[in-house]
């Protein structure tokens, strides 16, 4: 065994080191991501082909780098991944590690928090997938957990940001575990012995000695700069003593002892309700998933989320927030207040004016596109709690292939209706290179965030149904032929189709308002400001005459290619910034009666194929590099304006009235 391995401190110059670990696809990618945002570096571990991604992390003014483990299903390693993430534990001067379970299953998890308890390890737990442990009936009672195990536990949804703040917090508070196994009187004596053993040449922990005294091979090195010849027969002789009085090696003993405490825990904190299945539900979960009558459901599907969101959200929701909240008392009184207290014109403009933060800013963000994603949160969280959304990726599997995918790739992509930055992150599901950068040019070219279609569904809802159907058949064309070409570029073979269908079930209530307050949560965090820093630039822009001078400049394409009209030129500017606010300028256009119902569908086809957000731009930098996100981004600009301008001659020639 080559022992000349290089060493680095992972740490650097930050105030400490904290590591987050897990199983494999328990949700670390997508906290990492959250924490560090883009500001992250991967590079393989010292002396080995093992990439381990870094990024750095304030905490309560501190900055920490925080490294993202390869995940491991325990800490003896039986692979390249496992051997790297147990030796930074080793290694590297540890200030905490965030351990993170899957909420589904947290017995695999609690496995290798024994382990970390006997590493002596500080610690804290984020118990992931909250929602989709609801969704199959399984409970976890995080208070128990957290007194069973001795650390803070906190339940989190990585993909919708929900508890990752709290977890981060929580590891300035972390602490070793009281987590303890008391295994057979020969191998504790012969852990005690180990760690005697070892005394003169440095301590080791509870964890270490039983690698070592199960014989753990990738260990050799350690042991051997540590001890003599002398101390290596002794060792030896330790471990035939212990092994003398078991026909089975001491690793597979002391493994079902930890099964067995972890067993007893599960028990202890975690519920399962049986999820009745009737023969409706059983019918109907078969149906979902024909090639033929699948899409029949699909269509009701799409057609009951139209009049739900479309309608009802921007019908109703909308005229009582914007017409009544917002038109009849919040914005005159705002602006009576302003005109009284404020004597300076431009600071009074820039709160009540035609790019105001008060009249435009939140007006756009709370009084309009609030309601409609509100709706589609709702909406959304039934098809998830119900179990469909799986059923609908083994129902387009047939299609996928043809996109060079399989049915896999459109969970990412129906995440990405939620946010695009997140599903971007989530691509990480699929196995091969070639089918996540289909994925993520996908999601970048024409996938709508959950902000963004909700106002195209508010829109669309204004004019028909066929308008709607004409957009959606658009979008679905457009992303099968650039997937289909994308297949015969991107080098690469596609992976196998494996994926759990869970039975199909009633929606729960408060499954569905758990992750309807969390996505709205976020928006109101992380979309609202946005929109404030849009109206800003917007602001700017018309005070140095610079939104003429664009309006000018560009009145060729948006006039002329798209019929659009010139004041749809800041829509599009603002969609550079984000999307859904492009599309609630649309939305503005819209409601002045200034576009008629072929423009809408237009106008809407082409913000929908625009540019990807900042947030979601970067991100894609992040995860495939800056060569990828460059000819993505200069390909989805010109060709999302071609579209426009080729769906509008046709819907012209053909005289087509909606």
């Amino acid at each position: 065994m080559d022992c000349n391995t290089e060493k680095k401190d992972l740490k650097g110059v930050s105030d400490g080191l904290l590591v987050l670990l897990g199983n494999p696809n328990v949700g670390k990618s997508v906290i990492f991501g959250v924490l560090t945002g883009r500001y992250a570096t991967v590079s393989n571990y010292p002396g080995t082909t093992v990439e381990v991604s870094r990024g750095e992390v304030r905490i309560k003014g501190k900055t920490f780098m925080l490294v993202d483990s390869p995940g491991v299903n325990t800490l003896t390693p039986t692979s390249d991944d496992e051997r790297v993430t147990r030796d930074i534990l080793i290694d590297e001067d540890v200030t905490a590690v965030l351990h993170v379970l899957d909420a589904k299953n947290i017995r695999r998890g609690l496995l290798v928090a024994i382990q970390l308890s006997e590493m002596e390890v500080p610690a804290v737990v984020a118990v992931n997938m909250f929602d989709e442990a609801g969704e199959k009936g399984i409970k976890v009672n995080v208070d128990a957990l957290s007194e069973e195990i001795g650390l803070k536990v906190v339940p989190a949804i990585a993909t919708q940001r929900w508890g990752v703040d709290n977890f981060k917090e929580a590891a300035l508070a972390s602490q070793r575990s009281s987590l303890e196994v008391r295994y057979p009187a020969p191998i504790e004596d012969g852990i005690a012995s180990v760690i005697e053993l070892f005394k003169g040449s440095g301590k080791i922990t509870r964890g270490l000695a039983v690698m070592i005294l199960s014989g753990d091979e990738t260990l050799e090195c350690m042991v051997a700069e540590r001890l003599d010849n002398d101390g290596l027969e002794r060792l030896e002789s330790i471990r035939e003593l212990a092994q003398r009085r078991y026909s089975e090696p001491i690793g597979y003993i002391v493994n079902k002892i930890r099964l067995a405490k972890v067993d007893a825990i599960v028990k202890r904190v975690e519920t399962k309700e049986k999820i009745k299945q009737s023969p409706i539900l059983t019918m109907l979960g078969r149906a979902s998933m024909h090639p033929v009558w699948g899409l029949g459901i699909l269509a009701v599907v799409l057609f009951l989320m139209y009049e739900f969101v479309g309608v009802l959200g921007a019908g109703i929701g909308v005229d009582i927030l914007e017409t009544h909240v917002f038109g009849e008392y919040l914005n005159p009184w705002v602006t009576r207040v302003v005109e009284w207290a404020v004597p300076v014109q431009f600071i009074r403009e820039l709160i009540v004016g035609e790019y105001g933060l008060v009249t435009m800013a939140l007006t756009y963000a709370v009084a309009i596109i609030l309601p409609v994603v509100g709706f589609f949160f709702i909406f959304f969280g039934i098809l998830e709690d119900s179990g469909y959304l799986p059923r609908l990726a083994v129902m387009v599997d047939r299609v996928f292939k043809l996109m060079g995918l399989n049915g896999k790739a459109v969970l990412p992509m129906i995440l990405g209706l939620g946010c695009a930055t997140m599903a971007t992150m989530t691509a990480r599901i699929l196995e091969t290179r070639k089918e996540r950068i289909i994925v993520t040019f996908l999601l970048a070219l024409g996938i709508p965030c959950s902000a963004q279609l909700g106002v195209i569904l508010g829109m669309l809802g204004a004019v028909s149904f066929t308008a709607t159907l004409i957009w959606l058949f658009t979008i679905i064309l457009v992303l099968f032929v650039v997937a289909y070409l994308s297949s015969k570029i991107v080098p690469g073979e596609t992976s196998d189709f494996i994926l759990e269908v869970p039975p199909l079930r009633i929606p729960q209530f408060s499954n569905i308002a758990l992750k309807t307050l969390v996505r709205v949560q976020w928006y109101l965090k992380e979309a609202v400001p946005l929109f404030i820093l849009g109206t800003l630039v917007l602001y700017v822009l018309d005070k140095l005459r610079l939104l003429e001078l664009i309006e000018r400049a560009t009145a060729p394409v948006i006039v002329r290619l798209l019929d659009l009209p010139i004041e749809a030129t800041s829509a599009f500017l603002i969609g550079f910034l984000r999307r859904d606010y492009g599309a609630a300028g649309l939305y503005s256009l819209q409601r002045d009666g200034m576009l008629d119902p072929v423009q809408v569908v237009v106008s809407l086809v082409t913000m929908t194929l625009f540019v990807p957000c900042i947030a979601n731009f970067f991100m894609i930098i992040k995860e495939r590099g800056v060569k990828s996100a460059f000819f993505m981004g200069i390909f989805i600009f010109p060709f999302a304006l071609v579209v426009g301008g080729v769906l509008n001659f046709i819907l012209r020639s053909l005289g087509v009235t909606l």
